[in-house]
């Protein structure tokens, strides 16, 4: 089987191994915007260029004879990658440009599940003018706001964190809208978030391993959200602070979703569905859906997966997904990525991160998934964004942590990681919190 990986990221890096893993001899071509060195190795040809340019890819899977594609970031999703290779004979793992809705509109997904009477959806409205903002401001106890769009996860603005007052509420929604087309105000939700992907056929939905991400850039969830530091998932393929009740209600909320975008628009939707959700004291609630695997949730559950990658690939993309063929080992992840110092931060006259080599040494049993690093004459040298992920595997966090954390310690140059994910104080709080949560509400 030829298989099409389209982006360079830590993502696609742990995609590329699942499909080379995979018993079946497949063969991968990558098109990236820039040359990920470890998905390189893995590749039989490359091809370098935009993510938008959705005609230069489907040219090259259409040269390359491809069997299927899989589509990593969101980026060509939205810009109707799988419409243009669906013209040219390839199938994909991942969504139409109409259904990738799901991730480019939240005031679509919000609405689907209102129109829909979906269970775990919470009270919004959006805003294509300042009209009616201060009003329903007025009417939450406390918000969120978001431009309706893509933002790399780092959009979100949250009341008692990046504004507080209602005034600087609404100077916040004038700034989006100066800048996007639409804001979404939703009310703010108290309790723990995690990540369920789902592989679906538009009909039959399958969920990987929930995963805890984390969004913050420095220790104990400080500083501005990042396109995320790191990650967790255990071995009993819930987390410390979830019940079998929470993931099955986050299952359910995404078969019922899965259907009514098949109602909605009358296609099947053949990808990867990821809900972020929260666990709070009154039940599940939907944060937002994705139209992709995560980054780096990704790195955590394929890892795991005791199927073949490729025969699951096929099963979504020709509509005969059968759960009965998917299994995930029953271990404990923990991911930390290795960053540039100054990664989420305003620019502050550092050192020009094209030129800062860095040093891999030993990183012992730890997978290492290359992201954002460009690989030179002289080595490989940092990016502007996150690195290099280490993900450690073991029966236990506590091991796996142990394991990312000597991995991660062993990249030196200008970097950084966060040294407190999977640890036992941090989880500690996560289940105390939400412990707490659930006792205020009687539930």
């Amino acid at each position: 089987m030829k298989v099409l990986l389209i982006g360079n990221g830590g993502r696609e890096h742990a995609l590329a191994e699942a499909v080379v893993r995979a018993g079946r001899g497949a063969r991968l071509f990558a098109f990236m915007k820039s040359n990920n060195p470890g998905i390189a190795e893995l590749a039989e040809d490359i091809r370098l260029g935009s993510l938008k340019d959705t005609d230069a890819i489907a040219e090259f899977a259409r040269l390359s004879r491809v069997d299927l594609a899989l589509v990593g970031p969101e980026e060509p999703l939205s810009h109707g990658l799988v419409d243009a290779l669906r013209k040219v004979g390839v199938l994909s793992v991942g969504p139409s440009k109409s259904l990738a809705r799901l991730e480019t509109s939240k005031t679509f997904t919000r609405d689907l599940l209102e129109k829909y009477s979906i269970p775990g959806n919470i009270r919004f409205r959006s805003f294509t003018s300042p009209d009616g903002i201060g009003e329903f401001l007025s009417e939450l106890d406390g918000a969120v706001i978001k431009p309706d769009g893509l933002t790399g996860g780092k959009g979100v603005l949250v009341q008692g964190e990046h504004f507080f007052t209602r005034k600087e509420a609404q100077e916040a929604c004038l700034k989006i809208l100066a800048e996007h087309s639409r804001v979404i105000i939703e009310e703010k939700l108290e309790g723990e978030e995690f990540s369920l992907q789902c592989f679906t056929d538009g009909n039959q939905v399958v969920a990987m391993p929930p995963v805890q991400d984390h969004k913050r850039r420095f220790p104990e969830d400080r500083g501005p959200n990042t396109g995320g530091m790191g990650s967790y998932s255990d071995a009993n393929h819930l987390l410390p602070f979830l019940n079998e009740t929470d993931v099955a209600r986050g299952l359910a909320i995404t078969r019922q979703v899965a259907a009514a975008l098949k109602e909605e628009t009358g296609e099947d939707y053949r990808g990867i569905m990821y809900g972020g959700f929260m666990a709070t004291g009154d039940g599940v609630r939907l944060l937002e859906y994705n139209a992709r695997f995560g980054d780096p949730e990704a790195m955590n559950v394929l890892p795991l997966l005791t199927g073949d990658f490729t025969t699951i690939c096929e099963g979504i993309v020709s509509g005969t997904l059968e759960k009965k063929g998917i299994s995930f080992a029953k271990k404990a992840t923990v991911c930390k990525y290795v960053v540039p110092k100054d990664y989420g931060l305003p620019p502050g006259g550092g050192p020009s991160s094209g030129d800062l080599r860095i040093e891999i040494g030993a990183t012992g049993p730890a997978k290492v998934f290359f992201s954002s690093v460009e690989k030179k004459p002289g080595g490989l040298y940092l990016t502007s964004s996150r690195a290099i992920g280490l993900v450690g595997i073991a029966d236990t966090l506590e091991e796996a942590e142990r394991i990312a954390e000597e991995a991660a310690q062993a990249v030196t140059g200008w970097v950084d990681h966060r040294r407190d994910i999977g640890t036992r104080e941090l989880i500690t709080k996560r289940i105390t919190h939400l412990k707490g949560q659930r006792e205020a509400k009687g539930s």
